[in-house]
């Protein structure tokens, strides 16, 4: 019986990206080099299953705004160890790792300004709770108890008290309630989809406003090594308060890139 399931992808795509409310920094339309690199790693056998996937994506950015150049980049690392106590259900242990390698700049018409950058912010969130998989394509996690560490390490971006971090720290612990879905599905022959959303809500501030973290991608294959895409995130932190008229509210974050280029499947 198998008991590893492996496989990812690597695309190297020119795509058009529009941004709102995108906390890390970015022009609201650019025109792109863009790769993205994705991984899994399942271990299945007898009661224990253990997922490991990988997200980097990583683009180089033409921006409309001033003529300037940069780059865009996140990193996504998660992990659940579980063991199978009923059917489908999995006494699950989990980690997720997510920042960025580049410096990131948020943009007005006349100038660009330094917003994110390596472990600025990060996120590290350590959860346990019981996990339904009925199948390796499909999972949903939920957790009643959950610790998620947010860094802000860089000395200039802590000084400014963003992403929920007070002024002049370089984290905040928050403890709360947990829940991820990660689905990967081929809707065709041609046509693959990769998705995931998660939930978080902290008992200690606002528990009734629930963090939001959804990403979406559509790989379209046009022939062996030739594939269109499409890449659709949307965060919600109530603790990032950097939007309206005064930049001190919440707000939706919207990333949407379309892309045309080469694909590689790995094994």
């Amino acid at each position: 019986m198998k008991t590893w399931f492996k496989g990812g992808n690597v695309y190297i795509n020119g795509t058009q990206g529009s941004l709102k409310n995108w906390a890390a920094g970015g022009d609201k339309f650019s025109m792109a080099i863009n790769a993205y690199f994705n991984y899994f790693v399942f271990y299945k056998k007898e009661k224990i299953n253990w997922d490991n996937t990988i997200d980097f994506n990583f683009s180089y950015l033409q921006s409309s705004s001033i003529g300037s150049r940069k780059n865009d980049d996140r990193l996504d690392f998660l992990s659940k160890y579980g063991y199978n106590f009923n059917g489908k259900f999995y006494l699950t242990g989990l980690i997720n790792i997510r920042s960025q390698l580049f410096d990131g700049y948020s943009f007005t018409e006349t100038e660009q300004l330094f917003s994110s950058t390596f472990l600025s912010p990060a996120y590290l969130l350590v959860s346990a709770g019981v996990d339904y998989k009925p199948s390796v394509r499909f999972s949903l996690f939920v957790s009643p108890i959950t610790t998620r560490l947010i860094i802000v390490a860089n000395k200039k971006l802590a000084g400014q008290g963003l992403y929920g971090v007070p002024v002049g720290k370089n984290s905040i612990n928050e403890i709360g309630a947990f829940s991820t879905i990660n689905w990967l599905q081929p809707i065709s022959k041609n046509v693959f989809y990769k998705g995931r959303m998660d939930l978080f809500s902290n008992y200690r501030s606002n528990p009734q406003h629930v963090d939001l973290f959804l990403t979406n991608y559509f790989s379209f294959k046009i022939s062996k090594s030739f594939s269109a895409s499409y890449n659709l995130d949307l965060i919600y932190d109530d603790g990032v308060r950097l939007f309206g008229k005064e930049a001190t509210s919440p707000g939706l974050q919207l990333k949407s890139l379309i892309g045309l280029g080469f694909q590689m499947r790995l094994n």
